[in-house]
């Protein structure tokens, strides 16, 4: 779930949970996120109950969240694989994030000092993968989701 406006190719209930900033902090008072974040000016949550119900029919989960909302999804649920996404170096991730061109100076600022933050945590996740290579990354965490999932 989120609280971003909806995008123009995205699909409410499938690409995320569009609701307002109201409903989701009473969802947080309700306890209903397994894992939860303000991220910037917007919050991001997965609900515990849909998290539950996938693990309960025995079926695998692949979550694509923050590295706070990973952590906690780890403490709660401590079978949970954590696999890291790492840029070859923050000169790269730099570089690329100055590239896309999709923030503002001041969002480009706090998206560097977030990135920093998350980078300080990698060595708490399971696996790391580094994205030099984009065929390579994703041949890497094929092989890592097929070994965990087996």
């Amino acid at each position: 779930a989120t609280t971003r406006n909806q995008r123009a190719n995205e699909v409410d209930g499938v690409d995320y949970f569009f609701i307002s900033e109201e409903i989701f902090l009473n969802k947080i008072e309700r306890d209903e996120f397994a894992e939860w974040e303000r991220f910037y000016d917007y919050y991001y949550g997965t609900y515990r109950e849909q998290l539950e119900n996938t693990i309960v029919s025995g079926k695998h989960i692949l979550l694509e969240i923050d590295v706070k909302g990973a952590l906690k999804i780890k403490h709660n649920y401590p079978e949970a694989v954590l696999i890291f996404i790492d840029p070859p170096s923050i000169e790269v991730l730099i570089s690329r994030l100055k590239n896309r061109k999709t923030e503002n100076e001041e969002e480009f600022r706090k998206r560097i000092e977030r990135a920093k933050m998350e980078l300080s945590l990698k060595g708490k996740f399971d696996y790391l993968v580094v994205n030099d290579n984009l065929d390579l990354a994703l041949s890497e965490l094929k092989s890592i989701i097929n070994k965990i999932t087996t």
